[in-house]
């Protein structure tokens, strides 16, 4: 393992925690929610852990970042009441 490599991916981790909690937009939260998947992909390759990565890679950024996206643009952004 690189240990550069690890400290990089999980201050990226950290940042993009953060700015999906702080973002307004649902639409941004949902693609930064695919960012931090995919960061986490990263970070389960690095580790060694190729299966778990790749399942990471197609459910969690993949399937459940489209999933969100999708529902958003489903949406109604204003009420009828």
């Amino acid at each position: 393992m690189i240990w550069q490599f690890d400290i990089i991916i999980l201050i990226f981790l950290v940042i993009t925690a953060v700015i999906s909690l702080r973002v307004r937009d649902l639409l941004s939260a949902s693609m930064i929610f695919g960012v931090y998947s995919f960061l986490i992909c990263l970070l389960w390759a690095e580790m060694g852990a190729v299966d778990v990565a790749f399942t990471e890679a197609a459910v969690g950024a993949g399937v459940s970042a489209v999933f969100l996206i999708a529902t958003v643009f489903n949406t109604n952004r204003r009420s009828s009441d």
